[in-house]
């Protein structure tokens, strides 16, 4: 007999590593809570893209308390072991926070309807596949 570990057909890499993205996904989203961040929208990306698992998309009411939200938010990332890169903190319009497993999208709401990721990821939109597959009519 061998000794390396056996695995069943339920264990992949990619259902361990998932661990670890769910713990990361729910530090984000208490952290955010903590922080009063509004409007908050987690879009799970498994099977739709490789860049991450996760984006979180949320809003606050001010620039002031979008930064607040990203360093502190970074902090509490980094403060469990893992990393965060933060890009847009000196505007706090739209901060993105790039912890790996897990994208972070803070806006101030008028930039966060100007931009509208949720749309295009066809999140909350029903009618966005339909429309994204249907061909727009010729103009005469």
């Amino acid at each position: 007999m061998s000794d390396l570990p056996s695995h069943n057909d339920t264990e992949t890499p990619d259902n361990i590593a998932s661990a670890p993205n769910d713990e990361l996904h729910a530090l984000v989203m208490q952290s955010l809570d903590d922080d009063q961040a509004q409007e908050v929208i987690s879009v799970p990306l498994a099977g739709k893209t490789s860049i991450a698992d996760y984006m979180v998309i949320a809003s606050g009411r001010s620039s002031r308390q979008v930064a607040s939200m990203a360093q502190k938010l970074a902090e509490r990332v980094k403060k469990a072991g893992g990393t965060a890169r933060v890009e847009g903190l000196p505007n706090a319009d739209w901060v993105l926070i790039d912890t790996g497993d897990v994208l972070v999208h803070l806006f101030r709401p008028e930039v966060r309807s100007f931009y509208n990721l949720e749309r295009m990821w066809a999140f909350g939109d029903d009618d966005a596949e339909e429309t994204a597959e249907t061909p727009a009519p010729a103009e005469a």
